[in-house]
């Protein structure tokens, strides 16, 4: 933008913002918070747009971005998306996770909870329901009141995970349910254990919910925007909802990893403009266990 005669950069850069003067600097601020009297960009030759250039440094994330198919090599995305991660703690920029309840679903909350516990996650941006079946497969070794041993339904399971919020709320958190020993396994457990900042942003689907889930919307999107500051790469895991959101919160430059099962989701989080994006059609446990080990050996 440019201000008293020369081009500035615009702080806080990120989809659906508004370009406000604030505190004598040019910043992306969301709509609903423009406050009363504050001077706003709307355009001409006072604004010039510069996309950000393909990433050279890592192929995978610069000629991938639009490949989004169930037949591209997931070895090769999967291997490229683990250097990143190593790159962005290197730079010591931030590893955000979003996460669905499906990691739980399909066994892959084991291996995100080993990244958690070793180092590789910063931030975890997930709901109510990704926690409820996390901290229930912890208390009652079920998800959804399917063992997840045996893999069968157990009898009076459908009601297990209303058990575990009750449990979990009555010992006055995730938090607190840890440091009781209520809760002993599992990728939340490990968050607390790691003090990985968590945020569960509610929805008018949730049970419950946890006392830990925000159910103010402006809250809980306020809560995402301040854990997003200083992320480098974003591993966007089998939640369309969750993933969409924060696609909307982040700047281009983040480099994004969206994995689901089908490929509608990934191409939603490839049209909202990022340069540096790539999505795997796959298990996301497959995906997990996968990046876990080629964290172990990838140079």
């Amino acid at each position: 933008m440019r201000q008293g005669g020369r081009w500035t950069e615009v702080a806080d850069q990120k989809m659906d913002c508004a370009i406000v003067l604030r505190d004598g600097a040019p910043r992306c601020v969301k709509q609903g918070q423009v406050k009363k009297g504050e001077r706003v960009g709307l355009r001409g030759l006072g604004i010039r747009v510069r996309p950000p250039e393909r990433s050279r440094e890592a192929a995978v994330f610069g000629f991938m971005s639009n490949d989004i198919s169930a037949e591209i090599n997931k070895g090769i995305a999967i291997k490229g998306a683990a250097r990143e991660m190593k790159r962005t703690r290197e730079k010591g920029e931030r590893i955000v996770v979003v996460a669905g309840p499906a990691i739980v679903h399909s066994g892959g909350e084991a291996a995100l909870a080993r990244l958690v516990r070793e180092g590789w996650v910063d931030v975890l941006l997930t709901g109510n329901a990704f926690a409820v079946h996390d901290l229930e497969k912890s208390i009652l070794k079920t998800s959804l009141g399917v063992c997840q041993l045996s893999g069968r339904a157990v009898e009076g399971g459908s009601r297990h995970h209303l058990f575990a919020i009750n449990a979990v709320n009555r010992a006055g958190g995730i938090g607190k349910a840890v440091d009781s020993g209520l809760v002993s396994s599992g990728v939340m457990y490990e968050a607390v254990r790691k003090g990985v900042t968590f945020v569960l942003a509610g929805s008018i689907r949730d049970d419950g919910p946890l006392k830990d889930t925000i159910t103010d919307m402006i809250v809980a999107k306020k809560a995402y925007v301040d854990a997003l500051k200083g992320a480098g790469v974003c591993l966007m895991l089998a939640t369309a909802l969750h993933s969409i959101a924060v696609g909307n919160l982040l700047p281009a430059r983040v480099r994004t990893v969206c994995v689901d099962m089908t490929e509608s989701v990934p191409v939603k989080l490839s049209n909202r403009g990022t340069m540096q994006a790539i999505g795997v059609v796959t298990d996301v446990g497959f995906f997990l266990e996968r990046l876990a080990g080629e964290l172990r050996t990838t140079a």
